[in-house]
């Protein structure tokens, strides 16, 4: 196991977050938790020559393990992959991987620089914080490469704003994005323990679902065992939300349209949100509401 230790001082006593990171992850697309459209639509996009993929997500949503487990699908001798990252928190063989070091200048926009030199054909950006960054990385896609990042953002369409909000011109955003896939993380219910139960109208309501015939569907709930340490979870999946930039995304973008006109639109072509990717889970049995809505919080619904 690596372990990120991050300690601070309180009036009583020190305050410490660890961040458990195992060396033996199975990183590969399987094990994401995709349901199989998603899938196909993301191995669809990590196979175009040049452009930018972007996960969105708040911090500890697992975006980073998204992005190596697509670089571990992809990499190969014909390949040349490039990362600059912080922290590096997993190595992977065969991907060459830079850490910041802000110190000596080695920011995210100094090292994309530097890295163009080295003739990558991917590249991953940890993270776009900045107008310099994203405008560089934006510029890379243009010429030729194929890039993988991540933004802090609620939704998907909330990617397209964020970019605009920091200076990226509408037009060099339609032509290099193909994709803003975002995520969170639930956990996943104890095979061993799990209960069926019934969804009030409420939760349903919140969850969005509408004229549904419940009898044929089986909902669980925790309940606690001593394989699961009686939490009534074990492990965790993520819940996704895959915004293809299609020709309709793009005059949106153009336009400089809000998030929820873009979410609107790519619900129409067929985008499943957050919450509707987790209904999907909790009626396969690997989760709850109550995690459903947790982690999705106020996102905006739309039927």
């Amino acid at each position: 196991m690596d372990l990120r230790v991050s300690i601070l001082p309180t009036p009583f006593g020190e305050s410490v977050v660890i961040r458990v990171l195992s060396k033996h992850v199975s990183l590969n697309l399987e094990n994401l938790g995709l349901l199989p459209r998603d899938l196909e639509i993301l191995e669809r996009m990590i196979k175009k020559p040049h452009g930018i993929i972007f996960v969105t997500g708040p911090t500890g949503s697992g975006k980073t393990t998204t992005l190596y487990a697509v670089l571990s699908q992809i990499k190969g001798a014909d390949k040349k992959i490039i990362t600059i990252e912080d922290p590096i928190e997993y190595q992977i063989k065969g991907v060459t991987q830079i850490q910041v070091q802000p110190k000596i200048d080695l920011t995210f926009a100094s090292a994309l620089r530097s890295m163009l030199r080295h003739d990558p054909d991917v590249m991953m950006v940890g993270e776009v914080r900045d107008y310099e960054t994203a405008e560089i990385t934006i510029r890379v896609a243009l010429t030729g490469h194929l890039v993988f990042s991540t933004l802090h953002t609620n939704n998907a369409a909330g990617g397209v704003t964020r970019l605009i909000d920091m200076g990226v011109e509408p037009f060099l955003v339609s032509s290099a994005v193909e994709c803003f896939i975002a995520q969170r993380l639930v956990r996943v219910l104890c095979e061993r323990c799990k209960k069926e139960t019934k969804l009030t109208e409420e939760v349903l309501r919140e969850l969005g679902v509408t004229n549904l015939d419940l009898s044929k569907v089986r909902i669980y709930e925790p309940a606690g065992c001593e394989s699961c340490r009686h939490t009534g979870y074990k492990g965790r999946t993520a819940i996704y939300e895959m915004l293809v930039v299609n020709e309709a995304i793009k005059e949106l973008i153009l336009k400089r349209a809000s998030s929820d006109q873009i979410k609107t639109k790519a619900l129409a072509l067929g985008m499943r949100t957050l919450r509707q990717d987790g209904w999907q889970k909790i009626v396969k049995g690997l989760t709850t509401a109550a995690e459903v809505i947790r982690v999705t919080q106020q996102e905006d619904l739309v039927e």
